[in-house]
């Protein structure tokens, strides 16, 4: 299912470069910001890999639910940000994601499907008006907010993909990676 996701991510790239490159510069220049924002923060791609690996160590319905429930969101946080919206607390939010995504991982969580996916969901705020408030000035907003979409879908691959290694081959090397989330995140907290 993973290599599905990531094949369709993909093509979906590869079929809206074309597209986009007759729109104007606001719509490229958009379209690579959102790309690379959410891949050039620490913070944003340790959250990001987590809400994956947690969805595929849980696994089952949750391999879709935890990842749909973080851009979803994701998208709904981004475009209040863009909207002028206001949401104090940003950074420490998003550090504290990297943080509680790690324990849920280290501690092998595995909460009802209602609980885990409405936990990502309240991480993808922060993460959501973070990349929403960084909007360049003459980007386009939907070609932004598309890219920032395919670059999280991606990481979130990236974390089902280790999820299912690890699961198979080292399930002590997940909740080793959970414990240097939660170190990871406590550092970017105490930053």
């Amino acid at each position: 299912m993973t290599k599905r996701l990531i094949g369709a991510t993909a093509l979906m790239m590869a079929a809206a470069g074309p597209a986009l490159a007759h729109t104007g510069v606001g719509s490229v220049e958009g379209l690579s910001h959102g790309l690379m924002h959410p891949l050039t923060g620490l913070d944003h791609v340790l959250a990001m890999v987590a809400v994956g690996l947690w969805a595929g160590l849980v696994g089952g319905k949750a391999r879709i639910a935890y990842p749909v429930a973080f851009v979803g969101t994701m998208v709904l946080a981004g475009l209040w940000a863009m909207a002028g919206g206001q949401l104090p607390g940003v950074e420490i939010g998003i550090a504290a994601s990297v943080v509680i995504l790690g324990l849920a991982i280290a501690l092998n969580l595995s909460p009802p499907l209602a609980a885990g996916t409405l936990a990502c969901g309240l991480f993808a705020i922060f993460h959501g008006f973070a990349h929403g408030a960084e909007l360049p000035e003459n980007a386009s907003g939907a070609s932004y907010a598309i890219g920032f979409v395919i670059a999280t879908a991606l990481l979130h691959g990236v974390g089902l993909l280790l999820a299912g290694q690890l699961a198979a081959r080292a399930p002590v090397l997940a909740r080793v990676a959970g414990g240097g989330l939660v170190l990871a995140g406590m550092a970017i907290l105490a930053g």
